[in-house]
């Protein structure tokens, strides 16, 4: 059977915790991740008409994209939706986990959903996220340099963009004085001691420095392992806020609007001025995009979708680029898609659905 941790392991596998945004709450709200899954059900939103249909289809974990608690709450009641929520669900020990912005700033998330059904290619993130590598330095002797450098592969080193395995490799010689107690690899305690070694250049992502140690140290010949580490300010391509791509061929800009209001089903779209310019790069960002536009601005893209903007963010328009605002649960929409693929591709053994009930609370006249 498999328990719901595993299934947790998984999606954040896909999309790490540390992707999240520092006002978000994703992860596990409530539930044991060590209850046996008796069922998923995946959804846009947690409400308690959802609780209620994981209830009749024997469903033990709901997996949402937006966070049931976003903000702290004082008491869990029956007198607020989310209270109720909480109470029904930890009373028929259904588990709740939400996907939120970890899922939106990832490659193969939110934005590349979208920009699948829009038809987009070429795609690639608008605003990398920075701060988040490290570079690693090691120091090897030359017959171990290929073992510990492959250990440090794989624990996820290594990666550029669509590379992997990269490193930068320079020979040198290290010199020790191995003390009283020790048991040198190479060298005799006491003497002063010079040797071939390689110095080991690579890189990884913050989170996975600690695994990538310790395969480090657990393949190193040495007692005591002499490297290093200091974060870097490069940007991050395969992870960020909102996407960018290439339509097939250029469109009208009255073509391209039809065609999102079609795409994301919405009950009307809302629009900058026309820009009297064709369209065909584009940029875009599920849900609240607004703080985006000057990096598409920047992209120099012709058209800039989001779920939405306020009035004054459309005056930044300024005739160079046209905003659409498609709304945030239609923009969103196809994330319970997603999530449902997600689960499906490792998980075979129990029920998924997505939910059928529709939880945007916006209605058009």
């Amino acid at each position: 059977m498999t328990k719901i941790k595993e299934v947790l392991k998984h999606i954040e596998y896909i999309a790490p915790l540390a992707r999240q945004e520092g006002y978000d709450n994703s992860g596990l709200h409530a539930g044991d991740p060590e209850m046996e899954i008796s069922g998923v059900l995946i959804t846009l939103d947690i409400t308690e008409a959802v609780v209620d249909e994981a209830i009749m289809q024997n469903c033990n974990l709901i997996i949402s994209h937006h966070p049931l608690i976003f903000k702290p709450i004082k008491s869990i009641t029956p007198k607020s939706e989310p209270g109720r929520c909480l109470l029904k669900a930890i009373r028929h020990n259904i588990a709740l986990y939400a996907a939120h912005t970890n899922l939106d700033n990832v490659m193969g998330g939110v934005n590349s959903m979208i920009g699948q059904k829009l038809g987009l290619n070429n795609l690639h993130i608008l605003q990398p996220l920075t701060g988040i590598l490290q570079k690693l330095v090691v120091f090897v002797p030359l017959a171990q340099a290929g073992k510990v450098r492959e250990a440090m592969f794989a624990a996820g080193a290594g990666q550029i963009g669509q590379y992997d395995s990269c490193s930068y490799n320079l020979e040198g010689h290290g010199t020790f004085r191995p003390l009283p107690g020790t048991t040198p690899f190479v060298g005799e305690t006491g003497k002063l001691h010079s040797e071939p070694e390689i110095r080991i250049e690579t890189i990884c992502e913050t989170r996975l420095l600690p695994a990538v140690i310790q395969a480090m140290v657990n393949a190193h010949p040495y007692e005591e392992v002499a490297w290093d580490a200091y974060p870097l300010t490069n940007e991050f391509p395969l992870a960020g806020s909102g996407m960018v791509g290439w339509l097939n061929a250029p469109m009208t800009e009255r073509d391209f609007l039809a065609m999102v209001k079609e795409i994301f089903m919405a009950g009307c779209v809302k629009y900058s001025p026309l820009t009297n310019r064709e369209i065909q790069k584009v940029a875009f960002c599920g849900g609240s995009g607004n703080f985006l536009i000057s990096a598409a601005l920047a992209a120099e893209a012709d058209a800039f979708i989001t779920g939405e903007l306020k009035y004054h963010d459309y005056f930044l328009a300024e005739g160079k680029i046209l905003m659409i605002e498609a709304g945030h649960y239609e923009t969103e929409q196809y994330t319970s898609q997603l999530l449902y693929e997600i689960v499906k591709e490792k998980f075979t053994t129990f029920a998924s659905r997505i939910s059928n009930i529709r939880t945007n609370p916006i209605n058009y006249l």
